[in-house]
């Protein structure tokens, strides 16, 4: 295998705007992947995978090339050459790769692999949160899996398709899918694509959703016709498939507190022919007050600290602080305490997370359901889901019931 100068020197220049300029890797990589129209489709595979990979394995890379950061670009070129050995590519007779110690890498890995926190490349302090939550059987087991590159699983919107229909359609761009057993909307592409850039998406027949995450909206188990509050949409992935399971029936109220969330969800429904949502931020307790004991349904898709998808987001690891996950946990329990008025008598609440942590899930609900508020509602079923069980995200979700 051979290595390409101006492929690698741009994946050098994403590393230094991922670690130093502190900018995120999704929008680093997208952003490289523009810079050369020349390119094709495995040159952009290439820095792609690479950025990702270095992202991912920064710690052992790191520790293994014996560099601390803040790093230099000599640095990075180290983590490279380390990158480079342990993927079995001939180091090139460039300048910035003089010298390189194939053996001792080699030697340096076996050594860190047999230490979990470096063979997982992750902080101390997340290595001993999740032990100490999961278990050390079970937390060795899940930050493996979250290593491991997901896969991309499409949720097909019914507004405007079927699973059959939207597979044959795919198909004929080459762009191969399977079925997902217990996922009726759910399509698993058998190698990766870049499924953006088809007519299919523009046209609205699917979103890009995880497995996991396609369980949420069915578990509110919504009909056409309710009133339906989604408290935290973000850019709407949830609530684009409530629209779907609702028909396009009835009312869906998203909140967020970022109008800029807002306006992706209203681009991204437009385009899904989703027309029953209303949209609504979160200026003040006015907008939650005005709909006290008024929704049939309540999704609550919580922030979190996203130890379920960090396989997605391997950035994650190096820009999240444990006193975020102190801070988030309790905006959890409020956000639950206060949301969970808008549930009229009767009507149900989905509590869910992508955290595998029991502080941000079980822990929450056990905390809420003893609280005076939380006294009026009672659990009918919850899901703990596992990278390494599942195969796809780690994720939370209750469903409870306010009783009439």
């Amino acid at each position: 295998m051979r290595l390409h100068r101006n492929l690698v020197f741009t994946v050098i220049d994403a590393l230094d705007f991922i670690f130093n300029q502190g900018e995120y890797a999704d929008k680093v990589v997208a952003k490289a992947l523009k810079k050369d129209k020349r390119w094709g489709s495995s040159d952009r595979r290439f820095v792609a995978e690479t950025i990702y990979d270095i992202v991912r394995w920064k710690r052992l890379y790191a520790e293994i090339a014996d560099v601390k950061e803040p790093f230099s670009r000599d640095n990075f070129w180290r983590i490279f050459a380390v990158w480079a050995v342990l993927r079995g590519y001939k180091i090139p007779d460039w300048k910035q790769l003089e010298g390189t110690p194939t053996r001792r890498i080699k030697g340096r890995f076996e050594e860190l692999s047999k230490i979990r926190k470096f063979r997982e490349s992750i902080p101390d302090w997340m290595d001993e949160t999740g032990a100490k939550e999961l278990g050390e059987a079970t937390w060795d087991k899940e930050i493996a899996a979250q290593n491991e590159q997901a896969d991309v699983v499409l949720r097909v919107n019914t507004l405007k398709t079927n699973v059959k229909s939207l597979q044959n359609i795919l198909a004929e761009q080459e762009i191969r899918t399977k079925t997902l057993k217990a996922y009726p909307d759910a399509l698993i592409l058998e190698e990766r694509a870049n499924v953006f850039l088809t007519d299919a998406f523009r046209e609205g027949l699917f979103e890009v959703q995880d497995a996991s995450s396609q369980r949420v909206a069915p578990l509110l188990d919504v009909q056409p016709g309710m009133r339906v509050v989604d408290a935290c949409a973000g850019a709407g992935g949830k609530t684009l498939h409530l629209a779907s399971l609702m028909q396009n029936k009835g009312q869906i109220i998203a909140m967020d507190l970022y109008e800029s969330k807002m306006k992706q969800l209203k681009t991204r429904a437009k385009r899904n022919g989703a027309f029953n949502i209303e949209y609504r931020i979160i200026e003040n307790n006015k907008v939650i007050k005005k709909l006290h004991d008024k929704a049939d349904r309540v999704l609550i898709d919580a922030p979190c600290s996203g130890l379920g998808v960090l396989r997605r987001n391997p950035d994650t690891k190096w820009k999240l602080q444990p006193e975020f996950i102190d801070n988030i946990r309790k905006t959890q329990q409020d956000i639950l305490q206060s949301y969970s008025r808008m549930v009229r008598p009767g009507g149900k609440l989905v509590y869910a997370t992508c955290s595998v942590l029991p502080s941000e899930n079980q822990e929450q609900i056990r905390t809420f359901l003893k609280s005076e508020n939380g006294k009026n509602f009672q659990l009918e079923k919850d899901h703990k889901i596992l990278a390494s069980v599942s195969g796809f995200d780690g994720f939370y979700m209750a469903l409870l019931q306010k009783k009439s």
